[in-house]
C-alpha cells in the first residue's frame, strides 16, 4: 500500500476528544482509558474508505475495522479464509466464492454477497476517483466502469464479471486467467462496505462503518482517534483490550519519549537516532523483525531531464553513488539491509525474491556512478533535490547521508540537496499533483505478500502507486504475462523478467529492505508487528 505508500483528510470527529497537557506531537492528549492500548500514529492522506487508502497510516485503521475474504496470517503472511467459506475455480479465470454467514457491520447490518460487489463495483467505477480503483482491473468489465482515457464517461455502473447468486454466494470473472488472484484477496481494497456508505456517503465518511474487531468512535484531525472493540464481531481474531487511541504524532522522537514516561504504549517506528540505544531502553520491550518493506527513492520520468533513454544512465549512476552499507550500519544499526532488488527477503526465492538480481546498478562504486552520470548528460540542470515528509520515519538523517554520498561521488558539494517537506500529507500531495522535479522517497510496505505487489502496482502504466508514472511496453507485457501464467513457478520468472527492465530503466532506486522496529510500554503486552510491519492490536494486553 502502501507507499511506503499517500489533501487534507475529511473526515471531522463527531465528538470533541477531552486534551490534557501531555506531549504529544505538539498537541496534548488524554492519558487513556482503562484497557485502551495508546499507539503513536500520522494523520491519513484521504478519507478511510477501503479502494481510497493506499499509505501506511490509513491502512493500520482499515485493518482494524475491517475484515475481507482472506487475511494474511500475522506470523507467516500466508493468505487464508477469513470472511471467505471458499473461493472456487475450474480455470483460473471464472471464480465462485461463497462467504460465511453471521457477519455483521458495526452498524448491525448483515454482511452479504452484496456488499462484496457492491464494494467492488464502487472502487472500480472511475466517477468515484479511488486512487486503488487499479486493484479491480483484472475483472471482466474493468474497462466500462474505468476507461483508460480518464476524462472519459464510463460507459456501464458496474463489471460484468461480478454477479450475486445469493445472499452468501457471488461470482467473479476475470478478463484473463490470473491463478495467483485469490491471494491478493486479503488487501483492503476488496473490503465489503455496508449500505450506508451507500445511502448517506458523507455521513459514513465522518465516521466509517466496517466489520473488523474494532469501531471509530471519535477522531480530531492532527490529535488523535479512538477506536473501541467491536463487541458483535464474528471473526476469530476478537480484540483482547477494549481499544486503541490512535495518537498523532509529528515527530516519533516526542513519541519515543512519551514511551519512556509511560505516557504511551505502542510505537511502531523507532526513530533512527535512537536505535543505537533502544534495547538498552526497553529491554525485551524492543522488536526489531525482517519486515515485507522495501525503502527506495523514484524520479519523475516524465518531467524534463528525465524523459530520454540516456537519463537511465543518470539514474543508474545515483543508484551506484550510494553507500547503503554504511547509511544501513551507521545511522539503522543494521535494522536495514542493503537492497539487490525491488522486492523483499520476506518474500524468500520460492515468492520471487531474488538477491543480487540488481547486479551492479546497486553497488556502490563511485567512480563508476560518476562516469555512468556524465554519459547520461549528467544531472539535470546540474543538480538534484532529494524529497520526503521529515514527520515520521527519521527520513531527514539518510536523506542528508544519502545526498552527501553522491556529493562525493560527483566531487560537488552541491550536486545533491535534501528538500525536506514537513507534513507526510502534504508530501504525497506534492507527488501526487507532479509538483516534484527531483528524487523522492517511494518507499513500499506490501499489501499481499507476492512478487507481482512488488512490481506492479508501482510500475504498470497507470497503476494506482505508480508515482514516477513510467511506462514500459515490455514491463507491462511481461507483467501481463506472468499474471495468467498456469502455474506459480512460470509467474515469478515472468515476474522476475520485468524486474530486469526496471534495472535497466532505472524508475526508482532500490536502497534498502527495512525491519520492522517497535517498543512498547510495560503497561502492555503481546506485542508484535505482522509481516507488514504493523503492531497486531487485536492481541495486546493492558494490564
Amino acid at each position: 500500500m502502501r507507499a511506503a505508500t499517500r489533501l487534507t483528510w475529511a473526515i471531522a470527529a463527531t465528538t470533541a476528544l477531552a486534551l490534557t497537557a501531555t506531549a504529544c506531537g505538539g498537541n496534548g492528549t488524554a492519558s487513556g482509558s482503562a484497557g485502551v492500548v495508546r499507539a503513536s500514529w500520522g494523520d491519513p492522506q484521504h478519507p478511510l474508505e477501503p479502494a481510497n487508502t493506499n499509505e501506511v497510516q490509513g491502512g493500520k485503521v482499515l485493518d482494524m475495522i475491517f475484515r475481507g475474504l482472506k487475511r494474511y496470517d500475522p506470523e507467516t503472511g500466508e493468505a487464508k479464509d477469513e470472511m471467505a467459506e471458499s473461493i472456487e475455480t475450474t480455470d483460473q479465470q471464472n471464480f465462485t466464492v461463497k462467504i460465511k454467514s453471521g457477519w455483521t457491520f458495526s452498524d448491525g447490518t448483515p454482511v452479504t454477497a452484496a456488499s462484496y460487489v457492491d464494494a467492488w463495483n464502487y472502487g472500480a467505477n472511475l466517477k468515484n476517483a479511488q486512487i486503488s480503483s487499479y486493484f479491480f482491473q483484472f475483472i471482466e468489465g474493468y474497462d466500462a466502469v474505468h476507461p483508460a482515457d480518464e476524462n472519459a464517461t464510463p460507459s456501464a455502473d458496474t463489471m460484468s464479471g461480478l454477479k450475486v447468486v445469493d445472499d452468501h454466494t457471488f461470482t467473479v470473472k476475470l478478463n484473463e486467467p490470473f491463478s495467483l488472484w485469490p491471494e491478493t484477496l486479503g488487501y483492503a481494497a476488496y473490503s465489503p462496505l455496508p449500505r450506508a456508505f451507500f445511502d448517506d456517503h458523507a455521513t459514513w465518511l465522518n465516521k466509517p462503518i466496517g466489520n473488523g474487531p474494532y469501531k471509530i468512535d471519535t477522531y480530531t484531525k492532527s490529535q488523535s482517534m479512538k477506536l473501541v472493540k467491536y463487541e458483535e464481531y464474528a471473526g476469530p481474531d476478537k480484540a483482547q483490550n477494549e481499544g486503541v487511541e490512535l495518537r498523532v504524532y509529528t515527530d516519533n522522537n516526542t513519541a519515543y519519549t512519551d514511551l519512556q514516561a509511560g505516557n504511551l504504549d505502542v510505537i511502531d517506528d523507532v526513530p533512527a537516532s535512537q536505535l543505537k540505544n533502544a534495547q538498552k531502553d526497553l529491554g525485551d520491550r524492543y522488536i526489531n523483525q525482517p519486515a515485507g518493506i522495501i525503502q527506495t527513492v523514484a524520479f519523475p520520468v516524465t518531467q524534463d531531464g528525465w524523459t530520454s533513454p540516456e537519463s537511465a544512465k543518470v539514474r543508474q549512476g545515483l543508484s551506484m553513488a550510494i553507500d547503503r552499507q554504511e547509511i544501513t550500519s551507521k545511522i539503522y544499526f543494521d535494522t536495514r539491509t542493503p537492497a539487490t532488488d525491488f522486492t523483499s527477503p520476506v518474500l524468500g526465492d520460492a515468492g520471487g525474491y531474488q538477491e543480487g538480481l540488481c547486479g551492479e546498478y546497486c553497488t556502490y562504486d563511485p567512480e563508476r556512478a560518476k562516469q555512468l552520470i556524465e554519459e547520461g548528460g549528467g544531472l539535470p540542470g546540474g543538480k538534484i533535490t532529494l524529497s520526503s515528509n521529515v514527520d515520521t520515519g527519521s527520513h531527514r538523517q539518510w536523506m542528508d547521508a544519502a545526498c552527501n554520498s553522491i556529493n562525493n561521488a560527483l566531487d560537488d558539494t552541491g550536486a545533491c540537496t535534501v528538500n525536506p517537506v514537513p507534513t507526510f500529507a502534504d508530501f504525497r500531495n506534492q507527488i501526487t499533483e507532479g509538483r516534484i522535479s527531483g528524487m523522492f522517497r517511494s518507499g513500499w510496505q506490501m499489501d499481499y505478500p507476492l512478487i507481482q505487489n512488488f512490481l506492479q502496482p508501482l510500475y504498470y502504466t497507470n497503476a494506482s502507486s505508480n508515482d514516477s508514472r513510467y511506462s514500459s511496453p515490455e514491463f507491462d507485457r511481461l507483467i501481463n504475462e506472468a499474471n495468467s501464467a498456469s502455474d506459480e513457478a512460470e509467474a515469478i520468472g515472468k515476474f522476475r523478467d520485468a524486474e530486469k527492465v526496471l534495472v535497466q530503466d532505472m524508475p526508482a532506486i532500490p536502497l534498502w529492505y527495512q525491519n520492522g522496529t517497535a517498543g512498547y510500554s510495560t503497561r502492555v503486552s503481546d506485542v508484535k508487528l505482522n509481516p507488514f510491519s504493523v503492531p497486531v492490536y487485536t492481541d495486546i494486553k493492558v494490564s
